[in-house]
């Protein structure tokens, strides 16, 4: 079968402009009909130079973004009154990746045969649970629309506080690889030059002078062996984060990193917040939104304990109960003002609160981070620089001196 598009008047005379497969153009042009539509144009597939062009590893896959904003559209559609399935196809036309175009159109056909909404979300892998649920949840109680509306603004305050976490690492990194960088090229260029100038001089070389030229030599030498290990590293960390033990044992340093593990334990409870939040105020019941706040966590840490809260729900117990219980990764001010949403039945304005209140705590983490990496960067750069510049400048000294003495 194929894709084709297609413009058709409705009997109010309406304009029609939509997407739909069939075998062939005359396939399409009868079904039409038989809706009680009256075709004005029906365009075939391209071919030749006027098809795609796909071209492997180069066609860009959908992310957060594009689903932040393929919500955001589709609700504002859905608020206008469009039928879903027209919604889609117009989402689909519009939508510049082709990936996500494929899979909006994978949707919309589902749809039409009958599946529902969530239903057909279902079966990409693009829609996590939280989202699917929440879909659900939508078209149970018939506001689909303004569930959408609340997942545009759930992913945009994500991709927020992604975005954040993203620039307070970022810039660190660059500039300790660009310090990795200058530092390996001193030690591998300038001092082997100077190295040879002092040897042939035959005087007796300083402690740090020696140690740089043996730093130098194994660094001329040894490079490939060095980025063997740096590989064998990365690898054999992403297999023991793979295994049970070792994600508890990495995700539990995380949170106990100085100055990192401040940041990241704000995020997860930004995160947590944000999540639990979003599922109460959609009707979610209370245990289902736990449990799906737990997929999102992305700290086993962190998860473990929601695990623990699910279960003492389960049992009759509020969700303050559990959470107080880990001073160190939930602070009392989060277990307080969840008893208190709790007594008052207000318990999704508590935790938007909440997640407000961290993601300007995130916001003012990163600034300051940022704002302390900068100088000790670049004392860091300083030192290494005077130290080879030293290392090297000493024995000259020395030999002047001796010189002079002469």
């Amino acid at each position: 079968m194929a894709t084709f598009q297609y413009k058709a008047r409705d009997k109010q005379g309406r304009l029609i402009t939509a997407v739909a497969e069939a075998d062939d153009v005359r396939s399409l042009a009868r079904n039409l009909r038989e809706k009680g539509l009256f075709v004005a144009e029906i365009k075939e597939p391209g071919r030749g130079l006027q098809a795609d062009i796909k071209i492997p590893g180069l066609d860009p896959q959908p992310n957060l973004k594009d689903l932040a904003v393929f919500s955001r559209q589709l609700a504002t559609m859905l608020n206008a009154g469009l039928p879903i399935v027209q919604a889609l196809a117009i989402l689909e036309r519009q939508t510049e990746k082709k990936k996500f175009r494929e899979i909006i159109k994978d949707v919309r056909t589902e749809v039409e045969g009958g599946a529902s909404f969530s239903e057909a979300l279902s079966k990409h892998k693009l829609f996590n649970r939280l989202y699917i649920n929440l879909v659900k949840a939508g078209e149970t109680s018939g506001t689909l629309d303004a569930i959408l509306d609340r997942l545009a603004n759930f992913l945009e305050k994500d991709l927020e506080l992604r975005g954040k976490i993203r620039s307070a690492l970022t810039y660190p990194a660059i500039v300790f690889v660009f310090a990795v960088l200058v530092t390996y090229f001193l030690l591998t260029t300038i001092v082997p030059q100077f190295a040879g100038i002092l040897t042939s001089l035959g005087s007796e070389l300083p402690l740090l002078t020696r140690f740089l030229i043996s730093v130098s030599d194994f660094l001329r030498h040894g490079t490939l062996v060095i980025v063997l290990i740096v590989v064998a590293a990365y690898f054999g960390y992403r297999a023991y984060y793979r295994t049970e033990r070792g994600k508890r044992v990495i995700d539990a340093f995380k949170l106990r990193m100085p100055v990192f593990g401040n940041l990241v334990k704000k995020s997860s409870l930004a995160r947590f917040s944000r999540t639990f939040g979003l599922l109460i105020t959609s009707g979610v019941n209370i245990v289902e939104s736990l449990d799906i706040t737990k997929g999102t966590a992305g700290n086993s840490i962190v998860e473990d304990i929601l695990d623990q809260t699910k279960v003492a729900i389960q049992s009759g117990e509020p969700v303050n109960t559990t959470l107080q219980a880990y001073p160190q990764i939930f602070p009392p001010m989060v277990g307080s003002m969840i008893a208190i949403g709790e007594e008052t039945g207000a318990l999704d304005t508590m935790l938007q609160k909440i997640a407000d209140f961290y993601e300007r705590e995130v916001d003012e983490a990163v600034s300051s981070l940022t704002a302390a990496i900068e100088p000790l960067m670049i004392i860091f750069l300083g030192l290494v620089v005077g130290l080879i510049v030293a290392g090297m400048f000493l024995p000259l000294f020395k030999i002047i001196g001796t010189l002079s003495q002469q």
